[in-house]
């Protein structure tokens, strides 16, 4: 039997969600190009074309929005579970024990639920910032009803009211990180939604992958870079002398695109109307354009491209964002792909079973 490390190249499940296009440079959500959504579309549409297969009808926004607004709080048991944990335990931490167990409180059975999969992105959000504000000793922030999902969240972190740009800025980033194929935080929660566990629980196991660095963390190495490098003038000898090393450049190459990240060219927009004239913006602009051209000098072939962390950092600082904060806010846009996948997946089971190899020794008369 041969093997494939890392399961590449092996197709585990057909969808009908989001089609990634790594040659060239295309994501598309149901039939949607994910740029054209991230600038003309609420987080809470998208989700539920992500659920529903479908964009809602036009002027339902608000009775949506409503709707979400009514499942913010958090369950009481919830909010026990986040105080009896001790301050060392990090945020992505919290997500997961909390959803573990959202079902188990709310009594959520198989098979799963776009209602419950509404809830489970609606209160997610509020968990966030709960443990954010308790971990830097602030008194929680109560969900605003009259704000949509992305403003509302960072109503809660900061308490006050979003500027426009900030909110139109969040919200594309939201969009634009909610569906990416069978990654492996999507594939690690459908694998545990094919025992037939609760939704809760296999988001839970999706968070799980997600708090790995290999998956979630990218954005924060972004921003280590550009304060090293620190001026758009000592952008060409800081990455210059990297190749030579054969370091790698944060924010730069993807496993899946040969060509620019479709998420990145729409984050740039968005960075650009946010950022104005910050002088971080200008180094990042002055980053990214040394780093493609030393890239195709020092690796001529490989198809290095700006990805998706490298202006998720750039917005995500200008929003103010603790780099603590870049894996849970990346959650909380990622989790209607992920209960959209596992939606899916209950439609029509079978539960993962892959086979491994063994390659140890026998031993006896075996």
């Amino acid at each position: 039997m041969a093997k494939t490390t890392g399961l590449e190249g092996v197709v585990a499940a057909e969808t009908n969600i989001g089609y990634v296009d790594g040659e060239q440079g295309r994501l598309v959500y149901r039939g949607y190009e994910v740029k054209e959504l991230a600038v003309s579309r609420r987080y809470e549409e998208v989700a539920c074309l992500l659920w529903h297969g479908a964009l809602p009808e036009p002027g339902a926004l608000p009775i949506l929005q409503a709707r979400f607004a009514r499942q913010r709080e958090l369950p009481s048991a919830i909010r026990a579970l986040l105080d009896a944990l001790p301050a060392s335990v990090g945020v992505m931490a919290a997500i997961q024990a909390a959803t573990a167990v959202i079902g188990e409180t709310e009594g959520w059975t198989w098979p799963p639920s776009a209602a419950q999969a509404e809830r489970l992105t609606a209160f997610l959000p509020t968990l966030v910032a709960y443990r954010a504000r308790s971990a830097a000793g602030l008194a929680p922030v109560a969900p605003d009803p009259t704000l949509g999902h992305a403003a509302n969240f960072l109503y809660m972190l900061n308490g006050m009211r979003p500027a426009d740009a900030q909110t139109e800025a969040l919200n594309a980033y939201l969009i634009l990180t909610m569906e990416h194929g069978l990654n492996a935080s999507t594939f690690a929660g459908r694998v545990v939604l094919s025992t037939q566990s609760d939704l809760g629980a296999a988001v839970s196991g999706a968070v799980g992958a997600m708090k790995g660095p290999l998956h979630g963390g990218a954005p924060s190495e972004v921003l280590a870079m550009l304060d090293d490098i620190g001026t758009p003038e000592r952008a060409e000898p800081w990455i210059r002398e990297m190749l030579v090393r054969g370091e790698r450049l944060m924010g730069f190459g993807h496993r899946i695109y040969k060509t620019e990240d479709p998420r990145a060219a729409a984050l740039r927009v968005v960075a650009s109307r946010l950022a104005g004239n910050d002088p971080a913006f200008d180094l990042a602009m002055r980053v990214e354009d040394v780093a493609i051209r030393l890239l195709q000098a020092y690796k001529p072939g490989r198809k290095l491209y700006t990805n998706v962390e490298f202006y998720a950092a750039a917005i995500l600082r200008a929003l103010a964002m603790p780099p603590e904060l870049f894996t849970p806010t990346f959650t909380i846009g990622r989790v209607a792909g992920w209960t959209a996948h596992l939606l899916e997946q209950a439609s029509d089971n079978r539960i993962f079973r892959p086979q491994s190899v063994y390659i140890g020794p026998f031993h006896g008369n075996l």
